[in-house]
């Protein structure tokens, strides 16, 4: 089936699931996360009503630190049906995935302020700050950020420390590196993250 609205295109077949304008086609990275996708919407049958109506909007592979992370970007307005699915989903891309991490981040535009003298308003979800700090839930969850510190280096350079929620020790340790080297390759920024301290 394929569906054509606003100069964009939608597959649904066995090769692709996927939103690209027309008439490029996507490349390999984002060809084989909307192959898995589609392959886990036919093969999982507790993910496929939730699955149905999703799909992605790009692909990135990201270096972190010896292993490798792929970073899925998906429409703004599909985010909340894909948390609803998340754990699972990323879960099983995974597996697909030989153990590469999956990362997935809603798509977000930033808007400059006006520069014409004119006074006009900017939402304040489309200022930089507000941007960084949303791809900084989207890279981190289901786990919440408890705590962020700014250290300043001797040379004046900064970094961030992002503390993470201690309740979900296990599962987020073993991603530290990736959400650090996600996070600077989508916003620039270098960032260390760390477990928070256990509530006594």
């Amino acid at each position: 089936m394929i569906a054509r609205a606003a100069g964009c295109r939608r597959l649904r077949s066995g090769r692709s699931l996927f939103s690209t304008p027309f008439p490029s086609s996507p490349p390999p990275k984002k060809k084989n996360s909307t192959q898995a996708l589609f392959d886990l919407e036919a093969t999982n049958a507790e993910l496929k009503p939730d699955l149905r109506d999703l799909f992605i909007s790009g692909a990135t592979e990201v270096d972190a630190g010896g292993r490798k992370a792929v970073v899925l970007h998906v429409p703004f307005r599909l985010q909340r049906s894909f948390r609803k699915v998340q754990p699972r989903l990323v879960r099983e891309l995974e597996k697909k995935f030989s153990g590469r991490d999956v990362v997935l981040v809603a798509d977000r535009r930033v808007q400059r302020p006006a520069s014409d003298g004119r006074a006009t308003s900017r939402p304040r979800s489309r200022t930089l700050t507000a941007v960084h700090a949303a791809i900084l839930g989207d890279v981190v969850h289901p786990t919440e950020v408890v705590g962020q510190r700014v250290r300043f280096r001797a040379d004046g350079s900064r970094v961030m420390k992002v503390y993470l929620d201690p309740k979900d020790r296990n599962a987020a340790e073993a991603k530290l590196d990736t959400f650090g080297a996600v996070y600077k390759k989508l916003t620039g920024k270098e960032a260390v993250f760390e477990v928070g301290p256990q509530e006594s």
